[in-house]
């Protein structure tokens, strides 16, 4: 098979008469049913043979890409994608290992003051928020899964803290599902390279870029296209100040108006 097939509601009493009869009225006419959005189109062949190359070009370029965050431990891992929202993923490695060394396990974690969680990870930024999702998070693991990390979105997505990017990281990189988080750079690269209709301003967001590259990639691509476009992004693709003709992608595949 190939790629393109793989992928596809008077007086007093003449008022009261009529507002009875008026709501009478209303109540028999059937509320008229909103339409569904249609399901957007399949990609086509042209795109697809885009999409690719960028895919080829990349796995030359990062052919064993591995998570650039520190950890053991599936919960290790998902403390450090929560930490490593609106920061780097080098601040977080900076903490994660004093905090570890304290709170290796979810039981261990959800022991802690949040006080005590707080001042470890002061340095990332919105440590008070993330101190109280870690620890609350970290009771719920205790409390509901026996201190494991669960396996299905549902399931991490009602954790304190747990989008569905963060989820999305850790279904793909802890369990090998499919799954492919999408963020900030990686919808910026998208839109740079033409792979999502959610183009410059476009009001879909990472959600409409996490359905378009799915349906341009094969799911058993998703988990290493995930890494390897974040390592792209830093080393070739910054976001400020980007020249893509000296780009190995934006080069050829950048679209207005980020092709200049």
């Amino acid at each position: 098979m190939g790629r393109a097939a793989a992928h596809k509601a008077g007086g007093a009493e003449g008022t009261e008469s009529a507002v009875t009869t008026s709501a009478a009225t209303t109540a028999a006419t059937p509320r008229k049913r909103q339409r569904a959005a249609p399901p957007p189109a399949p990609p086509g062949a042209e795109l697809l043979a885009k999409a690719d190359r960028i895919r080829r070009q990349l796995a030359a370029l990062y052919p064993s890409p591995g998570i650039p965050l520190e950890h053991t431990n599936h919960f290790q891992l998902l403390v450090a994608v929560m930490l490593s929202a609106q920061t780097t993923d080098k601040k977080v490695n900076e903490v994660t290992p004093t905090l570890f060394k304290l709170a290796p396990d979810a039981a261990a974690m959800a022991a802690q003051e949040v006080s005590v969680i707080q001042a470890i990870i002061q340095p990332i930024g919105l440590a008070p928020t993330k101190a109280k999702n870690l620890r609350a998070a970290a009771a719920l693991l205790v409390e509901r899964h026996g201190g494991q990390v669960p396996s299905t979105f549902e399931e991490l997505e009602a954790l304190p803290g747990v989008g569905h990017k963060t989820a999305s990281v850790v279904m793909a990189q802890a369990f090998g599902l499919p799954a492919f988080p999408v963020d900030t750079h990686i919808h910026r690269l998208a839109q740079r390279w033409g792979l999502t209709a959610d183009g410059a301003g476009g009001a879909g967001g990472v959600e409409a870029t996490e359905r378009d590259l799915k349906a341009l990639f094969l799911p058993e691509e998703w988990h290493d296209l995930h890494l390897q476009i974040i390592y792209f992004g830093r080393e070739h693709c910054p976001a400020q100040r980007h020249d893509p003709t000296g780009c190995p992608i934006c080069s050829w595949a950048a679209v207005p108006p980020y092709d200049r």
